[in-house]
């Protein structure tokens, strides 16, 4: 497998404004980028010490319109790593047994 790169960490938050103030100002992180897609109902911010595109890692807060709380283990979404090559990535996981879909 390439050189992989890890990206960030998604987790679904119930108010994003509080979340976002979390990770910012008592964390000193700051906001990265932040998009709202309307049609899917939720928004997306981007919090990190340095941008990705310079080897660091973020964290993505996922708001869903309309859900205001998560249980103990149900707001985690995914760990995002970038690699090179996915085709060759994916080849490498298949044969090493993962399923990928």
């Amino acid at each position: 497998m390439s050189k992989a790169s890890f990206l960030h960490t998604m987790i679904r938050v119930g108010n994003l404004e509080r979340s976002v103030d979390f990770y910012t100002r008592l964390l000193g992180m700051r906001e990265l980028r932040r998009r709202d897609v309307p049609e899917g109902k939720y928004t997306l911010v981007f919090v990190g010490y340095d941008e990705e595109a310079n080897g660091a890692a973020a964290v993505e807060l996922t708001y869903n319109y309309g859900t205001e709380k998560y249980e103990l283990g149900n707001a985690f979404g995914h760990l995002a790593v970038g690699v090179p090559d996915i085709y060759a990535t994916c080849d490498a996981l298949r044969a090493g047994g993962a399923k990928i879909t």
